[in-house]
């Protein structure tokens, strides 16, 4: 007979057990409660549930209510078994789920089996146990374990199991709702991508190419030379006057690129102030200067696999375009305050309103990086050179700013049509935009009569040909000694030299045309 003292011992041995059942049920339940997709619950099964019960093969079957079959919803010895469906009534699965307790199977080769009872049976696993799990909204799941020998499952096992039901339930409608939300984001991209390339094809047959509209011959040639670089990752400058239009060239050589679903990066290079565009461009690191509180990544690192786009290039300033052409050389970078470099790849492409030419000449920009720019030019042309577009282009925006503005404006008159055709626009579209958008307003029917053109779009195409660059005093001077010398037939000193009529010491001369950068071969033939 045993004694009070030994009864004691065992009823405590007995709860310290329990209490550890308990605290291992809470542990695997935390850890299926973290498992949001197959992936980590397959770590789950092969870690700790694996450990814990012994098992050779572990099977999750699964059905939805009133349906007649049910599918494999993960199979620890076959991950990458096809979805297959399998009859309810197969003596397996319809078994478990009429049973409130756990069904034990003695598995034999019966060619009738599901292929994976089968399966299990030619391993040599001898066993099986199938468990149905607590009902879930709508689901029906079975686990089956299979051993090589059944000993391993133990009545502590048992309970264990059932501790974990619920959560194993629970586990399984996240990680199906996780697969149907991601599958429906797949096809939501796919119907997007649909609807955006139906849009591409009615731009591309009512807004010219890729959004940017005009069917001139010299727009045909640029959108020519657009679909001949677009595919290649050569570094595209693009010039023309204020305007014309090059951020849009820019984004239809990134759209037709094999990186155009990656976003675009726009950096323009006027708009930065000087102390800062290092930094805008290249990054900096935590205390690289007075208010870097924190790592800021550049504008090379955010364009990574994809394009940047430097506009009004012209406007950076000396000391960085070394550092610039570094870049599109060596292709990496080094962050302001950082002490290495980094491995960049982004496409460039550059626009400019400014004649680099005459920067180069003038000494403001730098003839290596000009060459190393200029691989592919694309030159657009001003609208004053393309004015079969102009109406195009008016009815475009006509229509554009009336529905923005809820106008009933339609139409332009014959009168404004012809004024629109007559004029300059040295502002280019932006400027015909600007002014179709005005005279919308102060259209009083559907038809708009009036345009009022500013008084500096009087003059001709030619002056304004002309005063697409503006020349510095630096380049006036060069140009003034230049005509003088050459009206001296080359002549320095001596009383019939340029220096005489300049009124300079003729070693002044010397120096300022050294300076200038004047060469004999300017003023000789």
């Amino acid at each position: 007979m045993e004694k009070p003292t030994e009864k004691t011992a065992i009823l405590i041995n007995r709860l310290q057990e329990r209490e550890k059942e308990q605290m291992l049920i809470l542990s695997i339940c935390n850890s299926l409660s973290r498992a949001l997709n197959k992936e980590e619950f397959n770590d789950v099964v092969n870690g700790i549930l694996k450990e814990n019960f012994q098992f050779d093969d572990f099977i999750l079957a699964s059905s939805n209510e009133n349906e007649t079959e049910y599918e494999l919803f993960y199979s620890f010895s076959n991950k990458n078994q096809e979805v297959k469906s399998y009859l309810l009534n197969d003596d397996f699965f319809d078994r478990c789920t009429d049973s409130a307790d756990t069904v034990i199977f003695d598995l034999e080769s019966d060619q009738k089996n599901p292929d994976y009872i089968q399966n299990n049976y030619k391993k040599g696993f001898k066993n099986g146990i199938g468990i149905c799990l607590p009902y879930s909204k709508g689901k029906r799941n079975v686990l089956f374990l299979f051993f090589k020998n059944a000993k391993t499952f133990s009545r502590e096992s048992n309970r264990i199991l059932r501790g974990i039901a619920m959560q194993l339930s629970i586990t399984i409608r996240n990680i199906s709702l996780r697969e149907q939300f991601e599958n429906n984001l797949v096809e939501l991209e796919i119907l997007k991508r649909n609807v955006s390339e139906k849009r591409d094809i009615i731009s591309e047959k009512n807004e010219g190419f890729h959004g940017i509209i005009g069917k001139s011959d010299k727009m045909k040639e640029v959108y020519e030379l657009i679909s001949q670089v677009a595919a290649s990752n050569t570094t595209v400058l693009i010039f023309g006057e204020t305007g014309t239009g090059k951020e849009l060239v820019a984004s239809a050589i990134h759209d037709l690129s094999s990186v155009s679903n990656n976003k675009m990066v726009k950096v323009n290079c006027a708009s930065i102030p000087e102390n800062l565009i290092e930094s805008e461009l290249f990054g900096h690191e935590k205390g690289a200067f007075t208010g870097a509180t924190e790592q800021r990544i550049g504008k090379f690192e955010q364009a990574e696999n994809s394009t940047i786009f430097l506009d009004e290039i012209g406007e950076l300033p000396l000391e960085l375009q070394g550092k610039l052409l570094r870049v599109l050389q060596e292709k990496e970078i080094e962050r302001v305050g950082g002490n290495k470099s980094i491995k960049v790849n982004a496409r460039v492409i550059a626009a400019t309103n400014k004649s680099l030419e005459k920067e180069v000449y003038g000494e403001r920009f730098r003839s290596d990086l000009y060459f190393r720019l200029n691989v592919y030019p694309i030159k657009l042309p001003a609208l004053r050179d393309r004015k079969e577009d102009i109406p195009i282009l008016g009815h475009f925006f006509l229509e554009k700013h009336a529905a923005k503005m809820g106008r009933n404006v339609k139409r332009f008159s014959k009168k404004v049509l012809n004024s629109m055709m007559a004029n300059a626009w040295p502002g280019n579209v932006r400027e015909l935009e600007n002014m179709v958008e005005r005279s919308i307003l102060f259209a009083k029917d559907e038809k708009i009569k009036e345009m009022i053109f500013p008084e500096i779009a009087i003059a001709s195409s030619n002056a304004l040909v002309n005063e697409f660059y503006t020349k510095t005093l630096q380049e006036v001077e060069k140009e003034h000694i230049l005509k003088v010398i050459k009206k001296c037939n080359g002549r320095i000193s001596g009383p019939q030299g340029a220096a005489v009529l300049l009124g300079l010491p003729s070693t002044t001369l010397s120096s300022r045309m050294k300076k200038l950068g004047i060469k004999k071969e300017h003023f000789f033939d």
